[in-house]
């Protein structure tokens, strides 16, 4: 007796069909695994055999040979329980086998026969659209979010009881619909706002350019000047995430099995802050199970780093990658595993140990040589990376005093969001999206400039000592600088403040 049904699992954040065979045949009662199943997989035939007995149906007391197909890939994780179990019970004839052939089948199974959630539905839900298959049985708590797939029936089934009762024409399922707009209107407000910053206008300036042109971007200041509170109000100002930036995020989450109870699609860009004692796995990604690391998380969204020299420099450096090529390869000896890492990166550090390197309020007891082995925990290669650099001083008294309320977020992100739809239209027929991304031949055609801003900008390199990349860097602002302000061509006034965030260079020579 054999029978099959139709499964799936992930393969880093996409997934892979998997035909889950099963053959019941005479002998000695025996339950065989066989395809690379990993520890969870293999588990499977007790929580098979307890959910089958306690739903009320036989289990063979025979010879069962289970194969996931293709057998040259390991299969993790405990979505395979159901499919299995179905497998089992078509075999033996208590399902049809017609019936079971329609669907793509995924859920961990309790003892007791209740159907529990699995990780990566959404992409699962995927694979089964392109393979053809009109309906998805999945565990209730993934209906929502498979359902965010359109063009499939997403079937939410609680027990195994439930799922024969369907598939014999006992019981129905209604699908799950998922009502897309809904869920963009009622989980896009935020919490904070840039209304109640005090002060800090230079450093605002800075974060809106930053959000219009996708830079990275590093602040420098003394404690309690507000660079957290500034980098975390970064999102409010960020053009609104549309639905297919929502669907990469969210199938990242969904791997990671970090979607809230009941939450079926990321609808908002992630705001991912580690601490500076991440190891460089977690950060990039890895491990023995291979899995997506904080910068595969904030795609779509901001990583924000505070405290950056505080950062293992061998963590640091695996930034260069990510920030260069937008995703991450994981390479073991039987596979590569690439995730998505198109983010932007935000940081914060010291002007110096102690913090207070040039605020008129506080004394630096720092050395020199104190200063620069803080300052050297960070790159030049790295730095360079970095677009915009910005000082954050302390916040004056009267500032704090102000009663006139600041700019809110809203007003900030209609800018942001003008600014990006030019973007748009200039890298229509292109494979990038905002200023940020362009390479070399995209600045030569962009990013022109006359004859005066050209001689600024030969002055500024000669006193700075920028390096080739950071004189890109100089122009890539300069051109998001002139779309904020709505100009066709790049203007001295723009170039002028682009050099401005720049700071780190001044009075230092680095080479990438």
């Amino acid at each position: 007796m054999l029978a099959k049904v139709l499964s799936s699992a992930v393969l880093g954040i996409d997934a892979y069909r998997v035909e889950v065979e099963v053959d019941i045949s005479s002998g000695l009662p025996s339950f065989a695994t066989v395809g690379l199943p990993e520890a969870s997989v293999k588990e499977s035939r007790e929580r098979v055999k307890s959910a089958i007995t306690n739903s009320g149906y036989r289990f063979p007391d025979d010879r069962i040979t289970v194969n996931l197909a293709p057998a040259d890939i390991k299969k993790e994780g405990t979505g395979f329980d159901l499919p299995i179990a179905l497998g089992i019970l078509a075999a033996t004839g208590v399902v049809p086998q017609e019936m079971v052939s329609r669907y793509l089948v995924l859920g961990e199974l309790s003892l007791d026969g209740r159907v529990k959630p699995v990780r990566g539905s959404l992409p699962m839900a995927l694979s089964a659209r392109q393979a053809g298959y009109l309906a998805i049985i999945v565990p209730h708590s993934n209906g929502r979010e498979a359902s965010v797939i359109g063009d499939i029936d997403v079937l939410p089934v609680k027990t195994l009881s439930q799922v024969v009762g369907f598939l014999r024409g006992q019981t129905a399922i209604a699908p799950e619909k998922a009502d897309i707009h809904a869920m963009f209107n009622r989980e896009n407000a935020f919490d904070v706002d840039y209304a109640e910053v005090c002060g800090q206008e230079h450093a605002k300036r800075a974060l809106e350019i930053a959000a219009a042109g996708g830079h990275n971007l590093i602040m420098v200041g003394p404690p309690g000047s507000g660079k957290t509170m500034l980098a975390k109000r970064l999102p409010t100002i960020l053009p609104p995430i549309t639905f297919e930036e929502a669907v990469e995020t969210t199938k990242v989450f969904s791997v990671v099995g970090m979607l809230t109870d009941g939450q079926a699609l990321v609808t908002h860009r992630p705001f991912r802050s580690p601490h500076h004692t991440i190891s460089d796995a977690g950060l990039i990604g890895g491990g023995h199970i291979p899995r997506p690391g904080e910068v595969s998380l904030a795609h779509n969204g901001v990583l924000f780093l505070d405290e950056l020299p505080e950062f293992k420099k061998h963590v640091l450096e695996v930034l260069r990658q990510p920030l260069e090529d937008m995703q991450v390869t994981i390479s073991r000896a039987s596979s590569a595993l690439t995730y998505p890492a198109s983010f932007m990166l935000v940081a914060a550090m010291n002007p110096c140990p102690c913090g207070y390197l040039g605020d008129p309020k506080h004394e630096c007891r720092c050395t020199y040589p104190q200063i620069h082995r803080y300052r050297s925990r960070i790159s030049g290669p790295l730095l360079d990376r970095i677009d915009i650099h910005v000082e954050v001083p302390a916040v004056p008294y009267k500032d704090l005093l102000e009663e006139a309320q600041a700019e809110p977020s809203a007003d900030i992100r209609q800018r942001v969001t003008s600014a990006r739809q030019i973007q748009s239209a200039r890298f229509a027929r292109t494979r990038i999206f905002c200023n940020a991304q362009m390479a070399s031949r995209h600045i030569r055609t962009f990013c022109r400039i006359d004859e005066e801003a050209r001689r600024l900008l030969e002055s500024a390199i000669d006193k700075l000592g920028l390096s080739a990349r950071a004189f890109n860097r100089v122009l890539k602002i300069a051109r998001t600088i002139a779309d904020l302000a709505g100009a066709a061509g790049i203007g001295v006034a723009h170039v002028s403040e682009a050099i401005q965030y720049r700071s780190l260079d001044r009075g230092s020579r680095r080479s990438a």
